[in-house]
């Protein structure tokens, strides 16, 4: 597991990171979301060496996380780091290699790569003659190269048309082992709510939620929406919920009803009760929104 510690840095008088401690669970994708200057990227970069942290600390399998740790570690930064004038499968045998890769395991990791993205015709072109959103997919492979142990992505997303995004996702399914800790920053939640496990959200330099996308969308307990409806339903069918013990009513227009149920398993008692008051049409969790979500935790 990549654990980060009570993580804080200071540029002067101001503040970056504020006591930042979160999990990226081995397995598991884990969306890191917050505004522009909230502190993703520096913590991503304290996470691989590249800043040291003011205090606290990063660490790995129970252990403070060491240089030959980080080494194992795939990282794609948000600008993009690869060599334009360079061939493509050149600098990517090039970046196997200085992770101790031989030259035909990282050739042959090379062409598997470039394959699997659509590139391997394009292998032997200088990186500068691809579209930009090629360039993100050579850097995409660039980051997968030596089969991570660890993977930090930076907008990896960035650029990319909705084709190329379920490349890169496909890709990334297909190459994260259960053992591999994924942790992604994107401004895009809709891609986030769709690929992630785990979300951690950041606002100016402090944590203010995180844990698994479908708890942090049920708040206290889970949200669900009711219809009632029929030739027997009544305006106000549904307003009976705003008595009942453990139920927390959001809306109620008619027959409809959002709310939240505050103690697992109750939603089995709240079915039978809308059933003996007249014809249930529906009675479903609700997804929250990822964005409802984001807005709530940075108010």
């Amino acid at each position: 597991m990549l654990s980060v510690a009570g993580l804080t840095r200071r540029f002067g008088d101001h503040v970056a990171l504020d006591d930042v401690t979160f999990d990226v669970v081995p397995g598991r994708m884990t969306g890191f979301v917050g505004a522009n200057g909230a502190g993703k990227t520096t913590t991503m970069r304290i996470i691989l060496g590249v800043l040291a942290p003011t205090s606290g600390e990063v660490h790995w399998h129970g252990r403070a996380l060491t240089a030959a740790d980080r080494r194992d570690f795939g990282y794609m930064p948000e600008e993009r780091g690869l060599y334009p004038k360079m061939k493509i499968r050149d600098q990517l045998v090039f970046f196997g290699r200085l992770h101790g890769q031989g030259g035909s395991r990282a050739l042959d990791r090379t062409n598997l790569l470039l394959d699997r993205l659509g590139l391997i015709e394009r292998a032997d072109d200088a990186l500068e003659t691809l579209s930009l959103g090629n360039q993100q997919r050579v850097q995409i492979a660039a980051a997968l190269i030596h089969q991570p142990a660890a993977l930090v992505l930076d907008e990896p997303f960035s650029g990319l048309d909705p084709l190329a995004v379920d490349s890169m996702v496909d890709l990334l399914r297909e190459e994260v082992s259960a053992e591999v800790p994924v942790l992604f920053s994107s401004h895009q939640l809709d891609l986030v709510e769709r690929l992630c496990d785990d979300l951690v959200v950041l606002s100016a330099g402090k944590v203010v939620a995180a844990g698994p996308v479908a708890e942090l969308g049920g708040g206290p307990g889970s949200t669900y929406r009711l219809v009632m409806g029929g030739a027997d339903a009544t305006p106000g069918d549904a307003g009976w919920l705003r008595d009942v013990p453990g139920v927390v009513v959001r809306d109620v227009a008619g027959g409809t009803a959002l709310f939240d149920l505050a103690h697992p398993g109750q939603e089995q008692e709240i079915l039978r009760q809308a059933i003996s008051r007249g014809p249930v049409l529906e009675f479903a969790p609700e997804r929250v929104a990822l964005s409802d979500i984001f807005r709530e935790a940075t108010r």
